[in-house]
């Protein structure tokens, strides 16, 4: 693919693996939501009433009493394909594993509670690197208020570390990607692009070290910000408690983890809506900038198809916005009725030319891997 993700530096090929049959269709064809579309027909409907959401948002919705719902998310990070532990610290690794899961509950207006861990252990991970690992799952169970209940554990030829997050809502409250209307504000949390940028800047780091040995001295103090970002992201519990002390319900919610156009496309094909946006409302760190600009390259396409920021798009009326502290979000767009002849997506530029943005962003099966 020809767009950057945060998600980190692909595996290397291994030639020793078996080819795929001429008659048989290559995963990077269809891609990783090619991939679950046709194992979810494979799976069929369920019939099971206590079943509100399956296969087709950010996490599963079941109910477990006449107003409660439990949601259910599961996510690996895998290495040579989401991070390298040349530079992903285990303490980093272990706080974004279960960072990525919970920012799925949140995605779905919901409370995160409790948690297993599944990790595959190859023969070079000492006991102490994998109790820094857990170290760092124990300090974001701490800050997002979850429980650790069990897991399992398992030999690997490389570091996995898969996490199940169930949380909790009532079932009014749960928020989907289906609801966005037009005239809907887009709103985003935070800022966007960091934790590619921060991507960036440590795969020049990993390569400098390989050229150099030991001569090599990092140089990170001025990109700390976009480092962090990326090592260890937040997902953005904080904001959805806001909401609910405020009264508020977005009309569709989803976090960003594969890049703000991909997420915005989710949004646009679950609510039957298309979406205006405009580039000078991105919200965009200074530092990410400056990241950019130190690379040469636009921060734009950064904060539109760099992933695992772990930040929440979401869509409400203005009305319904004023309930909100307009310092903790910004408005990129709106969403308005579907047109054959316009793009699905499409971003203002400064200069006032539309453009049409793409779903680019994090496809574990593409023919082309992120950078690294």
């Amino acid at each position: 693919m020809d767009t950057p993700s945060a998600n980190g530096p692909s595996a290397a090929g291994n030639s020793s693996q078996p080819e795929i049959h001429p008659q048989e269709t290559s995963i990077s064809e269809i891609g990783e939501f090619g991939l679950i579309a046709h194992l979810r027909e494979t799976l069929g409907e369920t019939d099971d009433e206590s079943i509100v959401a399956g296969i087709s948002d950010d996490a599963a919705v079941y109910r477990v009493d006449d107003d409660t719902v439990h949601v259910v998310t599961t996510d690996a990070l895998i290495e040579g394909v989401h991070f390298d532990r040349t530079f992903m610290p285990m303490e980093h690794l272990g706080f974004k594993a279960m960072s990525a899961n919970v920012s799925d509950i949140a995605a779905m207006n919901a409370t995160p509670r409790y948690a297993t861990v599944v990790i595959g252990v190859p023969k070079n991970a000492s006991v102490e690197a994998i109790g820094t690992l857990y170290q760092g799952i124990k300090q974001a169970c701490d800050a997002y208020g979850v429980t650790v209940i069990g897991g399992d554990t398992t030999g690997s030829h490389s570091l996995s570390v898969t996490v199940t997050v169930i949380g909790e809502a009532s079932e009014e409250d749960v928020v989907y990607r289906r609801g966005a209307q037009p005239g809907d504000k887009i709103c985003v949390t935070g800022d966007i692009g960091a934790s590619y940028a921060g991507l960036k800047v440590l795969l020049r780091q990993r390569e400098q070290l390989q050229q150099q040995g030991e001569d090599f001295q990092p140089q990170l103090d001025k990109f700390s910000y976009v480092i962090r970002r990326h090592l260890a992201p937040p997902a953005q519990v904080q904001a959805v408690r806001e909401w609910r002390d405020a009264g508020f319900r977005p009309s569709s919610l989803i976090d960003i983890s594969d890049g703000l156009a991909s997420e915005v496309h989710h949004l646009c094909e679950a609510s039957g809506t298309r979406a205006q946006m405009y580039e000078p409302s991105l919200p965009i760190s200074p530092h990410t900038r400056n990241t950019a600009t130190d690379f040469g390259e636009e921060v734009t396409i950064y904060a539109l198809f760099g992933g695992e920021d772990y930040e929440l798009v979401f869509t409400a009326s203005e009305e319904e916005l004023k309930s909100l502290d307009p310092q903790t979000f910004n408005v990129i767009g709106e969403m308005e009725e579907p047109d054959e002849d316009e793009p699905r997506v499409q971003l203002q530029q400064a200069d006032g030319e539309n453009v049409r943005v793409r779903p680019g962003g994090f496809d574990h099966f593409g023919d082309e891997q992120p950078d690294g």
